[in-house]
């Protein structure tokens, strides 16, 4: 009898086990909301799409409205070329827009859609035109450093004031009184010369 409980118990433990590996299988490869609706492709093309993966969800207003069904390469144009499947129930306008964005400070990578003012929809098989590539965070660090850079080799050395900037009017330094004890004497002696002149 404790031997058949001690086998149920097992059992039930690797069946738990088995399930959590298939979670976190699907949940790498982001397999793990499978949608069965009707879907329509349309296509994106990106300068760079970061780290953008094929079963990405797609959103609008935070609402998931379709995947990432593939990623390829166009050798003519040299871009990034998305293909999406929108579920049939979201019908997008021909101007909508398309850029790929980022699930907190370092989430997963997702399409996001802002649908436009047009009144004629999206069908099977067109290329939405505007879209905005990813941002990348080494190319962010890269050109905030180089901007650090760039100011501190503007900055005079030794903290000497800079040339004046052009146009500006020179102020003229403030004149320096004479010595008036100095000149009161020269005054009187003057006085006293001419004085005795006329004696």
């Amino acid at each position: 009898m404790k031997k058949n409980a001690l086998d149920f118990w097992v059992g039930i433990f690797v069946i738990l086990g088995f399930a959590a590996l298939l979670f976190l299988a699907l949940k790498a490869g982001n397999l793990s909301a499978l949608s069965f609706q009707p879907t329509y492709e349309v296509k994106l093309n990106f300068d760079n799409i970061g780290g953008l993966k094929p079963r990405a969800p797609v959103k609008s207003s935070g609402v998931v409205v379709g995947r990432v069904a593939g990623i390829g390469f166009d050798d003519k144009s040299y871009q990034a070329v998305v293909t999406l499947d929108l579920d049939k129930q979201f019908q997008f306008p021909k101007d909508t827009s398309a850029k790929i964005l980022t699930s907190g400070l370092l989430g997963e990578q997702y399409v996001g859609l802002e649908p436009g003012g047009d009144t004629e929809m999206l069908k099977p098989g067109d290329t939405i035109t505007m879209t905005q590539s990813a941002i990348v965070l080494e190319n962010l660090i890269g050109q905030f450093l180089y901007n650090k850079a760039a100011d501190a080799g503007t900055k005079p050395a030794g903290g000497a004031p800079g040339p004046a900037a052009p146009g500006a009017a020179a102020v003229p330094a403030p004149a320096v009184p004479a010595d008036t004890g100095a000149s009161a004497a020269t005054g009187a002696s003057a006085a006293g010369v001419q004085q005795g002149a006329k004696q």
